[in-house]
């Protein structure tokens, strides 16, 4: 059966109580609001569902808020907000995971210093990667940089036995049109060569146990919408949570579209087809 392809989220209102929204290629593209988003949020909260905000950006949850505050999206559009940087930071702080609990408190931060508060206030120091216990990668540290760039200090650090912490599973975002490699990327090329990788995050099936407490809603009373077929909608469907595909972000290149374009049917078809990860039906934009 094809996709089908729904002009707003009302078309499915009566089938959820809680939304888990992703933010980059939903509600914003790295920089701007996408027209509508806020107006969306709006009808949502007049609809009386429940909103959690659900990202793999490397940073903990109040940077986004502060992000979020910036682009026009107030604190009183939606209800909850958790990140990716958040859950590493939380795993850092408790240790009761295996993989965290026997790592060093010296760490090698690969990433951008805006990222250190999923560390910062946390018993650990960052040190130079031949004095490292353990790599922290939250990206790159350039917008412009490639996988090419980090090959030696990956081999690096699989050489020296370090297990890798990735606070983002994503491996590209799209920001205002422009590809961008993430954190998850570079993980993925981490174990390639070898290395012990641990990543929070989308589509973890533990966070989804967080989201379902948090929201206070049943799996199957839950919706889950996002612009990622291998992060969001695999997350989703693993979880037993009914998924919406946006269209609008990083696969709309694979599409032929450009953001807020309604693709067409067939080629949706072949590209949901090819990534192996069905939702329950695809959205050009955030609309109710």
């Amino acid at each position: 059966m094809s996709i089908p392809i729904i002009a707003g989220l009302s078309a499915l209102a009566d089938r959820f109580d809680g939304l888990i929204l992703d933010l980059w290629g939903v509600i914003h593209d790295g920089v701007e609001a996408y027209a509508g988003a806020r107006e969306a949020l709006v009808a949502i909260r007049a609809a009386g569902k429940s909103t959690l905000l659900l990202s793999n950006a490397p940073r903990r949850s109040d940077a986004l808020v502060t992000q979020l505050d910036k682009m026009g999206i107030g604190r009183e559009l939606y209800d909850f907000v958790l990140s990716s940087g958040e859950a590493v930071h939380l795993e850092l702080k408790d240790r009761t995971d295996p993989f965290y609990a026997v790592l060093g408190r010296k760490l090698y931060h690969l990433g951008p210093e805006r990222d250190r508060n999923v560390y910062d206030g946390l018993d650990y120091r960052p040190v130079p990667l031949d004095q490292a216990d353990f790599i922290l990668n939250t990206g790159p540290v350039e917008l412009t940089e490639t996988l090419a760039d980090y090959q030696a200090l990956l081999a690096e650090g699989v050489g020296r036995g370090l297990p890798m912490v990735c606070a983002n599973p994503d491996h590209v975002v799209i920001r205002q049109g422009a590809r961008i490699m993430c954190a998850g990327e570079l993980a993925s090329r981490y174990a390639e060569l070898g290395g012990r990788v641990s990543t929070r995050g989308k589509p973890d099936p533990a966070i989804y146990g967080q989201v379902s407490s948090i929201l206070g809603a049943a799996k199957d009373r839950i919706l889950a919408v996002g612009d990622a077929l291998h992060t969001d909608i695999r997350g989703a469907n693993g979880a037993g949570i009914g998924a919406i595909f946006v269209t609008q972000g990083i696969h709309a290149e694979e599409l032929g579209i450009r953001p807020g374009d309604i693709p067409d049917a067939s080629r949706l078809d072949e590209v949901v087809a090819r990534h192996g990860d069905r939702p329950l039906a695809a959205l050009p934009t955030l609309y109710w």
